[in-house]
């Protein structure tokens, strides 16, 4: 390596003065070949001298020039040297395979805490939590602020290699930029976010029904003392805009503290009670992470919207990625009026008539009340003139003793069609109406509601993180018992007994049988009401129970599936190893509740398919819809359920009792 430097160093220094020499000798060869002895010697003498005069000139340039570059060389490596040294931010060089110090300054090693230099020290023991790992992957910022001695470091670094050839090693250079007071009054800004939200109370026409005026004014004054209280402890801001409304605004650092409480106020709400005996509730729905106050409060009436939805006594928190749901464990608060669905039924039936088509699909493995609710919208249909058309499929459901009865009618000879069939036939004014189910993983077909752009749901189950958006209508009442129960009261204001016909009516009232558990659970007046309705249009309750009837093999397979049961916190899970039928399960849950001590059945077996579901069912204080979303699934109340993907038997009754375990706590 010296050798090459110093002849590069020689041809840079030499003058090209060797060709004149050449030139000069040639001269000479001439007068000594014309005989010019004389002359050819005088030339000869000349160029010696000038050649010994150009050696001595090159020795001393030579000098020169070498003794100029150590000089530079010198102040270069000098400079760079006091630049490291006294570079204003800690430097730290270390190996990247070993994590080992190969250099740094005085500033990291004080940053540190070490005295003096530690050399050969692993920089992760220095740094807790620090990693190379980013440099690897061609970053030259490490992904988020060290702390070291309780300052805040961001690193900047890129990799490096040693210029010596038999030292061959990758290095790693950082440098260290204290963030400490910039990231302190970052977090002092996002715990100070304003963060909007909206309280209503949840049966405020229950409370003051039959009662004084005096009475309405100490029931509302006891419910506005609990929210003040409530907003004082968490330095909150309260006021009324509405009867039964009320904004408020708290910080995000408070907000915090009321997720670890789990929205207390809700049920301590609940200490509130009428002369009537009925119990105060409340929803909250609050506005997290907004761009600005006037989102924020979008995403509050989003939230409280969706609470109520979800049948009220619980609080629900939208930020710009998903919802977050607290309480809701209580029973329902029934919000429903005569006026509202008589508004949801108009808007129906004007969406059929401006539509060129009506497409009605359930969830997959449809059952009788999805059927029936799909045989209920066809009922509509026909009333205004429109052609619609069931998407179902065939194969793969629980109710295909309805559904024989129904085809074998001359008014369904050709409406059901497959998914496939319904995209080749959609246009632009078709409407896809969505029964039974407010999901949309959990629809017939997920490309299909994807593809039309007129969509309405009526459903009676709550409003879990994902639910389908943008709907022209959305009729979701968690308080009905069945969707067939929704879509009778629509039928009701409508239209008329004599323009169901006996099937749909019978169809209609096996989806309210099958939903309520033969009018044991779930049951209110409006439900009482629809059945009338059906019976009076026609429908025989001998041919319903008719659509009920089980096989003996599938009536073995339920109570074996029994025989595996075992208690769990007055749970009863059962977990049966062969793959079982989705209805055959949900019945012998169903049969579990029966059993005395038993509050809540799951039955959790595989489907046959690579795949284990469970369905849950309840008569108890215990919410089986909130047991099952926190594996993923939904429902209501008191039957629920989910599909498990990539899991074995054991492992999901595992997810299944921790979920249980949660929900006591």
């Amino acid at each position: 390596m010296k050798k090459n430097r110093k002849k590069s160093l020689q041809r840079l220094s030499e003058p090209a003065v060797g060709v004149y020499f050449i030139v000069l000798l040639l001269f000479a060869a001439a007068s000594l070949f014309f005989r010019q002895y004389y002359l050819a010697a005088a030339e000869a003498g000349v160029t010696l001298l000038l050649l010994i005069y150009a050696l001595i000139i090159r020795r001393v340039r030579e000098r020169q020039l070498t003794a100029y570059i150590e000089s530079v060389t010198y102040d270069t490596e000098n400079a760079k040297n006091n630049t490291l040294m006294n570079f204003p931010l800690p430097i730290a060089v270390f190996r990247l395979d070993d994590s080992r110090i190969i250099w740094g300054n005085e500033m990291f090693f004080a940053m540190c805490g070490a005295t003096g230099t530690r050399l050969d020290a692993s920089i992760a023991d220095m740094v807790p939590g620090f990693s190379g790992k980013w440099l690897f992957e061609g970053k030259t910022l490490y992904p988020s602020l060290l702390e070291v001695n309780g300052r805040k470091y961001q690193l900047h670094g890129n990799i490096i290699r040693s210029q010596r050839e038999e030292d061959s090693a990758f290095m790693g250079i950082t440098y260290w930029v204290d963030l400490t007071e910039y990231d302190n009054i970052r977090l002092k800004y996002e715990q100070s976010r304003p963060v909007p939200g909206v309280i209503i109370i949840d049966n405020l026409d229950e409370l003051f029904r039959g009662q004084t005026e005096r009475i309405r004014n100490d029931i509302r004054d006891a419910v506005e003392d609990k929210l003040n209280q409530w907003c004082d402890e968490y330095r909150g801001i309260l006021r009324r805009y509405d009867r039964d409304r009320y904004i408020a605004v708290f910080e995000k650092q408070d907000l915090d503290r009321m997720k670890e409480d789990k929205f207390r106020i809700v049920q301590e709400m609940h200490q509130v009670e009428s002369p009537s005996g009925v119990d105060a509730s409340i929803s909250i729905g609050l506005g997290e992470d907004a761009e600005t106050m006037g989102e924020g409060l979008q995403f509050a009436d989003m939230s409280v919207e969706l609470a109520l939805s979800r049948g009220g006594d619980q609080t629900v928190i939208k930020n710009r990625l998903n919802f977050e749901f607290f309480g809701g464990r209580g029973l329902e608060v029934e919000r429903r009026n005569k006026v509202r669905s008589r508004v949801m039924a108009n808007t129906l039936a004007e969406l059929i008539r401006d539509s060129s088509k009506v497409f009605v699909m359930g969830h997959r493995f449809a059952d009788l009340d999805s059927v029936g609710a799909c045989a209920g919208v066809c009922c509509l249909a026909r009333k205004y003139g429109v052609k619609a058309n069931i998407v179902l499929d065939m194969n793969q459901n629980a109710a295909h003793l309805l559904l024989e009865r129904l085809r074998r009618e001359p008014e369904y000879k050709d409406v059901f069609i497959s998914p496939q069939e319904a995209m080749v036939r959609a246009d632009g004014h078709t409407l896809l109406l969505v029964v039974d189910t407010n999901r949309p993983e959990q629809v017939e077909d997920a490309d299909l509601l994807a593809a039309c752009n007129r969509v309405a749901v009526v459903d009676h189950h709550r409003v879990g993180n994902t639910y389908i958006q943008n709907s022209a209508l959305s009729f979701i009442e968690p308080y009905a018992s069945s969707a067939c129960e929704l879509i009778t009261e629509i039928i009701q204001e409508v239209a008329d007994q004599t323009d169901i016909s006996r099937c749909e009516a019978e169809a209609l009232l096996a989806g309210i049988v099958l939903d309520t558990k033969s009018f044991s659970l779930r049951t209110g007046e409006r439900t009482f009401d629809a059945a009338a309705f059906l019976r009076r249009a026609g429908a025989d309750t001998v041919d319903v129970k008719k659509l009920f009837k089980m096989d003996m093999e599938a009536t073995v397979a339920r109570y074996r599936i029994m025989q595996s049961a075992q208690l769990y916190r007055n749970v009863a899970v059962a977990a049966p190893k062969e793959p079982q039928d989705r209805v055959t399960a949900a019945q012998a849950a169903d049969e579990l509740l029966n059993i005395s001590g038993v509050e809540a059945s799951v039955v959790v077996a595989p489907d046959g398919k690579g795949g284990v579901f469970a369905s849950a069912r309840s008569i108890g204080e215990l919410n089986v819809q909130i047991v099952m979303e926190k594996l993923g699934g939904g429902g209501n109340r008191s039957a629920a359920a989910v599909q498990f993907t990539g899991i074995s038997l054991e492992e999901a009754v595992e997810k299944v009792h921790a979920a249980i375990d949660d929900y006591y706590k």
